[in-house]
Parts: structure tokens; sequence; C-alpha cells
């Protein structure tokens, strides 16, 4: 009778994980020149970084005859398209932090670290970048034979036109960052006739140089050592994150394909997967800190197994809870993950929210509180308020200012119809003037009432008090 493979319990999968995690981290002495290789997993990595053409676009559209996305930060202000944040409305602003950090901790407890892997900046442009390193200088093999070969006017050239994309491309991507802060075309004007504001050209180059480095030369070295979202995702898994997952029991023991060994697994040693992974894991070895949970060595391995005949799914996405034979649970029935969902739709909620109702107006009224109050030679008592009023819309804005609560008040400072400046902030006293006898209390409640003349829907109010002597 054949020998059989041996069997591997579902009791002991994690003690198999646990002694098969003894992976090696690069330390930066060597370059990783990932291999490149179609598959599922590939396109959806180009799919992800054609999003990021949304950010070179970005400053270039128009809206309304102005930049349609721009952080105006010299008037205070955030144009989205018909959209006008000020900075009265930065609570919003808090929410898309929630929002943001909601969605990094869900996907990441559901599937590791999918945004390392398919949306990180710093993982797209060094794809990118290697990609052009390919085209130019060859695949892996031929481009670590051309590091080790002696300069040569072929090295040269190639080494020159490498690094001038490089170049390139990190001073378009300074350029575009820079455009979401003033008018794009503009700057491009200023900065190539040297007219451009010194902060312009010290964005530029930062940016330029932190893309040519970080995605040139650093690489993966970001991911392991420089990103702090790397640590944070790497301790929120569980038992039942999906993961690029190497299937120990179907795999081990790994050799080299022979027909007549039935002893060996389905892994054939090719190092295939550690071959395309563009941080140098080895999957094989257990989940690893420089895993960004890309796919592609799920792609390659795929690819291998159609070769020799053998079921695809070696490497799979899968959770520990699989590997182990248990029952694998939803998301649905994942409570953080209902957490971070709840929290979410909370967060999305109160941005939309904010977004549809963001007020034409912002005032605040202080109640002056040296002195709280004066009598006057007549017997009367005038409190003096400080207003403050933005008109956030782009026209100018007529008003009418009134005061209810209180009959019989005499206000001054107020112009009967007054012009609201657009995008300025307004600030004048105003006194009101009442007999003690009107007011019945210490502290007697009264309401200021804005009116937008040629909106009369608009209408706003706000609370304070007027204060007279005790009797």
């Amino acid at each position: 009778m054949d020998a059989q493979k041996p069997q591997i319990s579902a009791d002991n999968v994690q003690e198999i994980y646990d002694e098969t995690v003894h992976w090696h981290v690069n330390l930066g002495d060597e370059t990783i020149h990932a291999k490149r290789m179609p598959g599922r997993f590939r396109k959806l990595k180009w799919f992800s970084a054609s999003l990021w053409l949304i950010f070179f676009i970005g400053p270039y559209l128009r809206w309304g005859g102005q930049q349609a996305i721009l952080f105006d930060i010299p008037d205070r202000q955030f144009h989205l398209f018909a959209i006008t944040v000020h900075p009265q409305d930065v609570w919003m602003l808090s929410l898309v932090l929630i929002l943001m950090a909601m969605i990094l901790f869900g996907v990441t407890a559901i599937a590791g670290r999918v945004f390392c892997g398919y949306f990180c900046f710093q993982t797209i442009w060094t794809d990118v970048f290697t990609l052009i390193e390919e085209k130019i200088e060859g695949p892996p093999a031929q481009r670590r034979k051309l590091e080790k070969a002696p300069l040569s006017l072929v090295k040269a050239r190639k080494k020159l036109l490498k690094h001038s994309l490089w170049l390139a491309i990190a001073v378009l991507t300074g350029m575009t960052f820079a455009a979401y802060f003033t008018d794009a075309f503009q700057l491009w004007r200023d900065v190539f006739t040297l007219n451009a504001h010194i902060i312009a050209y010290i964005v530029l180059l930062m940016f330029t140089l932190g893309t040519y480095f970080l995605a040139g030369y650093l690489r993966e070295q970001v991911c392991f050592w420089l990103c702090p979202y790397a640590r944070i995702q790497g301790v929120m898994y569980d038992k039942d994150t999906l993961l690029p997952t190497y299937d120990v029991e179907r795999g081990e023991p790994r050799g080299k394909l022979k027909a007549d060994n039935k002893e060996l697994g389905d892994c054939i040693d090719c190092r295939m997967c550690v071959a395309v992974c563009p941080t140098g894991v080895d999957i094989r070895n257990g989940q690893q800190e420089g895993c960004i949970t890309c796919g592609l060595c799920i792609d390659a391995c795929d690819s291998i197994m159609d070769k020799v005949g053998r079921n695809k799914g070696l490497i799979r996405y899968a959770s520990l809870r699989e590997m182990a034979g248990e029952v694998v649970k939803s998301p649905l029935k994942r409570p953080r993950v209902l957490v971070y969902a709840a929290i979410m739709l909370f967060a999305f909620g109160g941005i939309l929210y904010g977004l549809t109702n963001i007020a034409p107006i912002d005032w605040h009224i202080l109640h002056q509180r040296q002195p709280l109050y004066t009598v006057m030679s007549d017997g009367s008592v005038q409190n003096r308020y400080t207003f403050k009023i933005l008109n956030k819309t782009e026209q100018a804005m007529q008003v009418r200012i009134s005061t209810a609560g209180v009959e019989g008040l005499e206000v001054s400072g107020i112009d009967e119809l007054m012009t609201l400046k657009a995008d300025k902030l307004v600030p004048f006293n105003v006194d009101v003037r009442a007999r003690p006898a009107q007011l019945p209390h210490e502290h007697t409640p009264i309401t200021f009432v804005l009116k937008d003349i040629n909106h009369p829907d608009r209408v706003f109010t706000r609370e304070s008090v007027i204060i007279r002597p005790p009797r």
C-alpha cells in the first residue's frame, strides 16, 4: 500500500503556525526586486491605484468659475464644489477623522491590512516606480545583475532615464499637493516664472524629495519602520480576520515536484510566492509584520498550481479559525465590527447633515462683563453686547436685527438695514437700554433676531440676558 501523507489535526494547527513563525525581516541591506505576475489581485491593485488619478485631477476641476476643491488657508475656507466650509464648521472635520479611523479599523478587523496593500499612497507610488524600473532595467534577475555591474554607458543611460522619470512623477506629486492650497493654474505659472511664494517652493521641494526617496529608495522599509498605521493595524487581527494564509495541512511537508512521492504536500517549494512579494515575505512561515495583505502571493501560487495540475487555494484569503477547522463567523456576528459600523454611520450621518445644513451666517453675541450694566442719569439701565457676524455666502447680504422677549427696549448701534459683505466677519457693539420696571428679574432673558431681507425664510435667533441692579 502506498504511504499516505501524514494528516494534521485541527487541534494542532495553531501550534504548527506558531512554530513556523521564524520569518526574516529585510533591514535594508538588500533591495527587493519583486517579480510581476498577472492575476486577479494584481488587477485589483491596478484598479485601486487608478483611483489615485482623482488626486492628480482634483485641483484642476472648476465649479462656478473657481477652483472646485481648494483649501484656502489665508481666507480660512475650504471649497468643495458648491459647498464652502469655514472654521466655525470645524466639528465636521472631527467627524471626518472619526469616519476615516473607523473605516480603517473596521476593514482591518475583517480583511487585514488591505489599505496598505491596495490604497496606501506609499504602496501605489512604489508600485509605479518599480514598474518604471522594470520597463527600463528588465525583470528582477537583470536588475540585480545591473546593480552589480561596473558603470558603463548602457548602465548610466538606463539609470539616468529611470531617475528622470522618478523625479518627474515626484515633481508632479508635489505640484498637485500644493495646488490644493492655491489656484492650480496660477501656481504652475508662478513656479516656472520664479514668482511663487517661498512657501510654495518649500512644499514642492519637500514633497518632491519625499516622494522620490520614499517610493524610489526606502520602499518597503517605510512600511516596516516609519509607518505608524502598520503597527496599529498589526495588532487588530483576531481569529476571524481574513488574511493571505498558507494552508499548512495541505502544503506540508513541502518538496520538489515528484510524481512518485506521495508523502509530500502540494507545496513544491518553488518560492514563487516569495518572488512576487513587494516586502520580501515568505507567507509559508506564517503571518508576518511585513505582510501588507496584497494577495500577490495568491496569484503566484494559483498560477503554479494550475501548471502542476493541482487545486488552487494553497495560499488563499482565510482566517485562523478556518484553518483550525472551526465555524467561521460572519462579520455581522462580530461585536467590534458592529461597533465600528455604528460609529461610521453616526459620523457619516453627522457629516452629511452638516454639509446639507451649513447656515449662511455664523454669529455670536457676547454680553459685556465690565461693567455688567450701567445706570444712566434718567434711571434707565443700559447693557452692552459685542456682535460678531460672519456672512458665509459669496454675495453681500442685507439684514435687519431686532430684539424680542422684552417690550419697549431702546437699541443703539444697529442700523435699520445692515449690509454684511460676502465672506467677511463684522464685529460691532450694541447698546440696549430699558427702564427697571420693564425688567422683572435681575437677569431677564432677551432674544436677538436677525432676518435676511432678500430671503424671508432665513431667520436666525440668539439668546442672551439683560441685567439690572437688585431692587
